[in-house]
């Protein structure tokens, strides 16, 4: 085999860990994108999993067998001590109390998993309690509490990060590659991977969820369109761009016309004004990601028509892939190594995922998760959220139906109480006194 030395990132990270031992990443949750990092941290040289936390041990051994370590690697660990002692011996400690992930001394950062608001706020804010870098693969929670943890985080000295890998990070890079150049950035989004169905119940999907591994709740997530808005909402709170209007437009735009259709009307486009949000489900654009940028020059223009990107005055810059969770242990080594997030929310509020009644919902009922049979995510500006006084997607788990709710209505905090047992309930509660201020 020709040998191949490593190069950039990869070489920085071979001579941190010759250094410093590899970077060990606690992990909490086993499902399939926990699985996802089990296997793909087990590939890679500087970085290993040191621990994973999940209700059952079932998955986390199931996960480890995977990866192709021996048989012995997985041990049950009850406390931090007995993670670190796991850890020292070169095996992979599995346990069910999460925040022991966030107090044993061997671990240098956390990844969450889970997709749960409550658990990932708690998993956060357990983990820069106790001094150690936390990775969200949870957007879930980024986008109902991020702000408050990303200031907890710079106030600990640790880093908060979203993951690389998810659509959200992936577009980051294109819209800061589009800054660096100086170009105005006219839209960026996502294509979307599954069929667009935003009346989408589990029931209707076992058979696809078996086929493809998954958990039919997690499949209806992607399919009715709520990881859609969540992922387009967690751009706008990172970058200040918005959607266009509430839910946005979600043309079927292809690679080919991306860039005429989600421009300005000025340009011939959909958009109101520029620096908006969008997704599109037209093909050949998923599974990637997407930023419109217009040149500022006439001269850039000529070039890049010229260099075939498009025929201008916008052009479509464009990432036809995203890996999911086997990028993540690149955001957890960034973490580590030189202390920048990935993704960071701002200071400030920008965008709102609200949700949609999926049906008709009567007084006293409790609200399922995500991706259930009663609501669906629904993105619009941080503003428009306010004066509807839209309940957040990432606090409709657990809420009490408090007045008639008909199918295709907004769910806001009159028709809906939320579970004020929650901590993430009561966290988004104080951000909400303390956006008043954006409201003037």
């Amino acid at each position: 085999m020709t040998r191949i030395d490593h190069i950039g990132f990869a070489a920085e990270l071979a001579a941190f860990a010759q250094l410093h031992g590899p970077i060990t990443i606690g992990l909490a949750g086993a499902g399939q994108m926990g699985t996802d990092i089990v296997v793909q941290a087990a590939l890679m040289a500087g970085v290993r999993i040191g621990a994973i936390g999940a209700s059952r041990p079932t998955r986390p051994f199931e996960a480890i067998e995977m990866a192709r370590h021996p048989r012995d690697t997985g041990v049950v660990a009850n406390n931090e001590t007995a993670i670190d002692r796991a850890i020292e011996a070169g095996r992979i400690a599995i346990t069910d109390d999460l925040t022991a992930l966030t107090r044993a001394g061997r671990i240098d950062v956390v990844v969450d998993a889970t997709g749960s608001p409550e658990i990932g706020t708690l998993l956060a804010l357990e983990s820069i309690r106790n001094g150690k870098h936390i990775v969200m693969l949870n957007v879930e929670a980024d986008i109902t509490v991020g702000r408050y943890l990303a200031a907890e985080a710079r106030g600990a000295g640790v880093v908060y990060t979203g993951s690389a890998g998810d659509e959200p990070a992936a577009t980051l890079e294109l819209i800061s590659f589009a800054q660096s150049l100086g170009m105005e950035v006219v839209s960026a989004g996502k294509g979307k991977n599954n069929a667009l169905d935003f009346n989408a119940v589990p029931a209707d999907f076992e058979a696809e969820a078996n086929a493809r591994n998954m958990n039919a709740r997690i499949l209806v997530e992607f399919v009715d369109g709520s990881k859609t808005m969540v992922e387009m909402t967690a751009i706008a709170n990172c970058t200040g761009l918005v959607p266009d209007v509430p839910g946005m437009h979600g043309p079927a735009a292809t690679l080919d016309n991306l860039a005429q259709i989600l421009c300005t009307q000025e340009d011939g486009g959909l958009l109101s004004a520029s620096g908006r949000v969008d997704y599109t489900i037209g093909k050949g654009v998923a599974p990637g990601v997407f930023c419109i940028v217009k040149p500022r020059h006439e001269r850039a223009v000529e070039r890049m028509a010229d260099l075939k990107v498009g025929p201008g005055p916008c052009f479509a810059l464009t990432r036809p892939f995203h890996l999911t969770s086997l990028e993540t242990p690149l955001s957890a080594v960034r973490a580590v190594m030189h202390r920048k997030p990935d993704m960071l929310p701002l200071d400030r509020p920008v965008a709102e995922c609200g949700a949609v009644a999926k049906r008709n919902l009567a007084v006293g009922e409790i609200l399922g998760r995500i991706g259930t049979e009663d609501y669906r995510g629904f993105a619009m500006t941080w503003h428009e959220g306010r004066a509807k006084h839209a309940l957040p997607l990432g606090l409709a788990e657990g809420s009490r139906v408090v007045k008639p709710v008909r199918a295709g209505d907004l769910l806001t905090h009159d028709n809906c109480a939320p579970d004020q047992r929650l901590n993430v309930t009561r966290i988004r509660a104080r951000l909400d006194a303390a956006d008043a201020v954006f409201l003037t």
